[in-house]
């Protein structure tokens, strides 16, 4: 569709209480737009709510009802108010300027008008207004493409979820047997181990996905952080074994016991994801210390390990997708991490001030 089309399909609605002025402006915008015309307030208002014209140029100075008034209601009614409104008068002031464009008007142009300028004006303010209405679909077909996303995520969920729990079902019967020997109880307890953390990925999936949409409240409650690290430092030695990684677990005495109010999915899942992230970077047969602090009633744990981030990653080392160096790595280790850090009131950062060294500070309150 050529401009010209897009202008003859745009409807003015024209407010004047001069019957030569209606003429006026009728014969100057007929040629380019569909025009229509009231003589007051009262029938401005009803052809507004019943036709919604494009674009109202409307007079200021009318009896019984001015052109403020009729602004005020166009802009009360549902139905109305997103209708741009250009305000013509010869109220010239700054003060007659501020209360049109106060209530909502886009623009406010002075009689006697200049044909050129009101013509140029109103074609500026359907575009924006048409760019407008644009951006508002666009945003609503990405609330629905979020929506459905989440939905798949849910059924996807809910159809992995039912063969999973019968796979880490079997282990557990196996185990029940005393036939075994004790390195077949190992991989019992191996793959049993494996189901839990798939069932426990896929509950993360969508968890991530709602706290990208802002829309997830974490379920807090009570949890011993010195138990969580060791329990992480535990399988990450086991996972990382072949790497002969040196895991030092580092725990101020005061904080042996320290307990925070959290999610233990969430604060689980952040915890694997920072160690995972320094045992994947780090060399063969180097130490990765995790030391727990604190200070004036804020907490600190560092997560560091020898080797650095690429400089130009490095500003965006927590953004989705960003990876280096890692055959199979996806980048979203460290972006899901800061979302989860996020939700749960704590803070995460990069600190590449040591040279020859990358370390992940995670600061949070604690009593």
């Amino acid at each position: 569709m050529d401009e010209q089309t897009k202008k003859a399909d745009k409807v003015i609605l024209v407010v004047d209480d001069a019957p030569e002025n209606l003429d006026i402006m009728t014969s100057l915008l007929s040629d380019q737009y569909q025009v229509k015309a009231a003589i007051n307030g009262k029938i401005a208002l009803k052809i507004a709510e019943k036709q919604r014209p494009d674009l109202i140029l409307l007079d200021v100075m009318m009896p019984e009802m001015d052109g403020y008034e009729v602004c005020r209601q166009l802009k009360a009614n549902r139905v109305t108010s997103e209708i741009p409104v250009i305000f013509l008068t010869a109220l010239d002031g700054v003060d007659d300027e501020t209360q049109g464009l106060k209530l909502g008007a886009v623009d406010y142009i002075a009689k006697p008008l200049n044909p050129s300028i009101l013509l140029t004006r109103i074609d500026t303010h359907l575009s924006l207004d048409e760019t407008r209405r644009q951006l508002a679909e666009q945003n609503q077909a990405l609330k629905e493409a979020a929506r459905m996303r989440e939905d798949v995520e849910r059924i996807m969920h809910h159809d992995l979820k039912g063969p999973l729990s019968s796979i880490i079902s079997i282990p557990a019967l196996f185990k029940e047997y005393d036939n075994l020997t004790e390195r077949q109880q190992e991989f019992m307890e191996m793959l049993e181990g494996a189901g839990w953390r798939m069932l426990s990925m896929i509950e993360m999936s969508l968890i991530l996905l709602k706290i990208e949409y802002g829309t997830y409240q974490p379920d807090l409650k009570e949890e011993s952080l010195p138990d969580l690290l060791q329990k992480v430092v535990r399988e990450m030695s086991q996972a990382f074994r072949k790497k002969q990684l040196d895991l030092q677990l580092e725990i101020s005495e005061p904080l042996q016991k320290l307990t925070i109010s959290t999610e233990p999915l969430l604060i689980y899942n952040l915890l694997s994801n920072l160690l995972k992230n320094a045992c994947e970077a780090s060399p063969r047969d180097k130490p990765v210390r995790i030391q727990l602090t604190q200070e004036a009633g804020t907490c600190q744990l560092v997560i560091e390990n020898s080797g650095e981030v690429p400089e130009e990653i490095r500003s965006r080392f927590f953004d989705k997708f960003v990876t280096s160096g890692k055959k199979q790595g996806t980048g979203l280790g460290t972006y899901s991490a800061k979302l989860i850090a996020r939700v749960l009131n704590m803070d995460l950062q990069l600190d590449t001030s040591l040279p020859g060294h990358t370390r992940l500070l995670l600061n949070f309150l604690c009593q």
